[in-house]
């Protein structure tokens, strides 16, 4: 539902020009009083098109008071229900504001655009401001005709904050320059952008969207160990800018913040606050029909349920599986290859350890094998080494627990893998990752036999060689206490031989 903000002179003629078009009346709401959160606001047969917080279009901003006419009003309104058809069914008297309409369909259908000018004329006014703003937006979020350096869009940012008029276009600026520094990994200057400017805006709704942005900040300097202070102060803000999306009726930024909300939920132990946000938002994306963002939430949900699983809760492998297939059907091999191979990757793991009656372990480990090989398609040594060796060693690992083969030996296989993942996970760069992957390889020679002496011989010294380099690698109690076991069986066979 759009919603006009006018007086009572403008009444009949803006019921007229609704009324030209067949139960268009039914999506637009007047209300005579003033309400700067209303689409539009029509006095003295001025149309001012109202900021527009909801992303639902591209943030170019357009002239301040255009004409109220019939082309002009229906073809505004179109463009805020999405019908571009209508929309260009109208020829505009104003070029610019055709222009900055074309602009708009273009920055949202992905298509080529041509990079705005630095503006020279009209210093002090709305207009400068304006296009400076508009600068910036085409430079972030456009496919442009030319390669540009990110300075020139941050200058543009820089500009168009400078020459705001009020404090609410200046934080609407501000609200985009902050992503655009948040997508380059600019945090802290991304963070002092925005709460300078929320102490400068009274507005509790202008300081919600602020906070949209600025949570997200928040949420991507929590690392391990979690900053309680912070992690509480996120938390707060997800929970007032998802009551705020959903009083505006925003559905899909309050799925996408549910996700996050299911993050955080996460990183508290929350376990089944964390599930509950995760299908709220599944509901959301599948009543809005938005199958990528429904994929991606079964996706997350996948992610949650296999961390929970392999921290202990093996019933939630179950679950990890039928979230990552429904994800599947979405994300396939053609048309994302990376997360298809990433969902291989875990779908290996839970193969390998999901609780089954024995005689079905066969295929479980069948079926595994052949997501690990997905996963190792994409992700090989010379492309993504790093995961490569990730993959190798949780490959290895599930060979361990695969049942017995009668045409090879799943442990000697394992050594192999974990060897490949060795080869990656060197001593200089991955220290901890080398160390758990030795230990995974020592546990799992106990299970070799070597018929010939020497060989065994031989892999009993290759054995102490590794417990006594994990010594050398890591300062972890629990990881060195189980490099000594090692080192003590080791030590009393080498005596009982």
């Amino acid at each position: 539902m759009l919603s006009i903000s006018t007086q009572f002179d403008q009444l009949n003629i803006i019921n007229t020009i609704i009324s030209s078009e067949n139960r268009l009346d039914e999506l637009v709401d007047i209300q005579l009083i003033e309400n700067n959160q209303c689409d539009f606001t029509i006095i003295a047969n001025t149309i001012q098109v109202n900021l527009d917080w909801s992303e639902s279009l591209p943030p170019i901003l357009l002239k301040t008071s255009i004409p109220l006419n019939t082309t002009n009003l229906l073809s505004l309104i179109f463009l805020k229900l999405g019908n571009w058809e209508k929309v260009y069914g109208n020829s505009f008297e104003n070029q610019q504001l055709t222009n900055d309409i074309d602009l708009i369909n273009r920055l949202q259908s992905g298509v080529l655009v041509q990079i705005l000018a630095e503006p020279i004329n009209d210093f002090g006014t709305f207009e400068y401001y304006r296009r400076w703003h508009n600068r910036a937006v085409v430079l972030h979020y456009g496919n442009t005709d030319t390669l540009v350096g990110d300075h020139l869009t941050k200058a543009a940012y820089e500009k168009a904050l400078e020459n705001a008029p009020d404090t609410h276009y200046k934080a609407f600026t501000a609200k985009h320059f902050a992503a655009f520094l948040l997508d380059f990994g600019l945090l802290s200057e991304a963070e002092a952008l925005l709460v300078s400017i929320l102490s400068e805006v009274l507005d509790t709704n202008v300081q919600t969207e602020l906070k949209a942005v600025l949570y997200s900040i928040w949420l991507q300097n929590l690392t391990v160990p979690y900053d309680y202070a912070l992690l509480e102060k996120t938390k707060q803000t997800i929970w007032e800018v998802l009551q705020y999306y959903e009083s505006q009726g925003r559905a899909l930024q309050t799925g996408l913040l549910l996700i996050d909300a299911a993050q955080v939920a996460n990183f508290t132990d929350s376990f089944s606050e964390s599930l509950g946000y995760i299908n709220r938002a599944i509901r959301i994306f599948r009543d809005e029909d938005t199958p990528e963002l429904e994929a991606n939430a079964h996706y997350r949900k996948g992610v949650l349920l296999f961390t929970w699983a392999q921290n202990g809760n093996i019933q939630f492998y179950k679950g990890a599986m039928e979230a990552y297939q429904e994800a599947l059907k979405t994300f396939t091999q053609d048309a994302t290859p990376d997360v298809f191979a990433e969902i291989q990757h875990h779908l290996g793991i839970i193969y390998s350890e999901i609780p089954d009656e024995a005689k079905k372990k066969s295929i479980w480990a069948a079926v595994s094998i052949s997501s690990f090989k997905q996963a190792l398609a994409y992700f090989t040594l010379a492309t993504h080494p790093y995961e490569y060796a990730t993959i190798c060693n949780h490959y290895a690992n599930a060979l361990t627990k695969y049942p017995e083969a009668k045409l090879t030996d799943n442990y000697r296989k394992a050594l192999d893998f974990y060897n490949e993942a060795l080869a990656v996970r060197t001593a200089y760069e991955y220290p901890y990752e080398r160390t758990l992957t030795l230990l995974n390889y020592l546990e799992a020679c106990w299970h070799v036999h070597e018929e010939d002496a020497e060989k065994q011989k031989a892999l009993l010294d290759e054995m102490k060689l590794k417990a006594e380099e994990i010594q050398e690698l890591v300062n972890d109690e629990k990881l060195l206490a189980e490099a000594q076991i090692h080192i003590e069986k080791l030590n009393e066979l080498a005596f009982i031989l």
